[in-house]
């Protein structure tokens, strides 16, 4: 049987589930990982939708493809692709990365150090993974460059009133509020949905009142909510729990209030939050900083230089912490399937803006849908 995509990927997760995509996507042009996840970006989404949605993804799924870096100091490239965009870079997705490409044979392991460069959409990442009998204990890496944009800046909410958020650049822009400001909210796992609405509701009203802008990357805005809290675990110094949106928030729709929780301490969160402390003096350089996820896991990070970014104080952030492989699957696309580029559905997701059952696609359809090298511009919503 002729399938229309055959791909192949390794499964991890460091709490959060991260798919790593290893072979079956064609050639992507480009002369930067950059420019790749960009043409990936407006000439093939489908891979995206296709491993991200259902029958194959869920809400808090991410996912990561492999090219041959371009850089010429790189050992690999990756595109991280998530639910409603193409982040320039990911903590959580890097670490994931480095894990299966060293315990995968695809880079040598050394032990007890092996120190390598990915290329992310953001440039070089330099890695070091401690590895003990064949397998990867921690992986640490020096993202890019984090900084504050707000501090204290105070926004209405609707249906939640005045909130006080910070908003800083970890590699992605994260609007950050203190748990406290909303009584008696937990950030444990029995309190996801509690902790989805408020998220993607300061989401929303972040977006649309405080503007950003990174100078290297025109038209990314503020994407993804992050509550911080208090932790009582004597190894880690806060907790957070982050949101990553499954569609646009809207406000007069409360079904759009939600997202998925990211079950890991949310590498950039991490380099995000810490720009923040350090911005406000509460962080200094080489100072162990432990950030607590929702299921308990902990990244370990520190501040190991300042910089400027178009003129703007900020600081490089280096990260710690570990994957696990659970799997390694073969997902393929039936020529018949109704749905090639997936479908969501609301109860689990947050609708689309085409929020209504999508047309069974006959095989006479979608046999003239492999012309085109997108699969089709379906948004399949159910």
């Amino acid at each position: 049987m002729t399938f229309r995509r055959m791909i192949h990927a390794v499964e991890t997760h460091s709490g959060e589930p991260m798919r790593v995509i290893t072979g079956g996507a064609p050639h992507i042009p480009g002369n930067s990982v950059y420019e790749q996840m960009k043409w990936l970006e407006q000439n093939d989404d489908q891979l995206r939708m296709l491993m991200l949605r259902e029958p194959r993804g869920y809400p808090p799924l991410c996912c990561n493809l492999i090219v041959p870096p371009k850089h010429p100091d790189a050992a690999a490239g990756f595109i991280i692709m998530e639910q409603v965009e193409y982040p320039v870079m990911s903590g959580g997705n890097t670490i994931a990365v480095a894990t299966v490409l060293l315990e995968t044979g695809m880079i040598p392991m050394q032990e007890p150090f092996t120190e390598f460069k990915l290329e992310a959409p953001a440039g070089l990442i330099a890695i070091k993974a401690e590895c003990r009998n064949g397998k990867v204990r921690q992986v640490t890496f020096e993202n890019v460059p984090a900084f504050a944009v707000y501090l204290d800046a105070v926004i209405d909410v609707p249906e939640l009133g005045k909130v006080t958020v910070d908003v800083a650049w970890g590699g992605m822009f994260y609007v950050i509020a203190d748990a406290a400001q909303f009584d008696s909210l937990q950030l444990v796992p029995e309190r996801g949905r509690d902790i989805t609405r408020i998220s993607a509701l300061i989401l929303k009203a972040a977006q649309d009142q405080l503007p950003v802008e990174h100078p290297d990357y025109p038209g990314i805005g503020i994407t993804i909510s992050q509550l911080s809290g208090i932790t009582d675990n004597p190894n880690a110094d806060r907790k957070n729990a982050v949101m990553v949106a499954s569609g646009p928030v809207d406000f007069d729709n409360p079904a759009t209030w939600t997202g998925g929780v990211d079950r890991c301490p949310c590498g950039t969160g991490t380099c995000a939050k810490m720009a923040t402390l350090h911005a406000r003096g509460e962080l200094g350089l080489h100072q162990t900083f432990r950030h607590e996820g929702l299921l308990g896991t902990v990244y370990t990070g520190e501040l190991v230089d300042e910089v400027h970014i178009a003129g703007r104080p900020g600081v490089v952030p280096r990260l710690s912490g570990q994957a696990w492989i659970t799997g390694f699957s073969t997902h393929v696309l039936d020529p018949d399937d109704p749905f090639p580029n997936g479908f969501t559905v609301g109860d689990i997701w947050a609708p689309s803006s085409q929020d209504e059952c999508a047309p069974q696609f006959d095989s006479a359809s979608l046999r003239n849908l492999d012309n085109d090298p997108t699969g089709g511009d379906v948004e399949a919503s159910v």
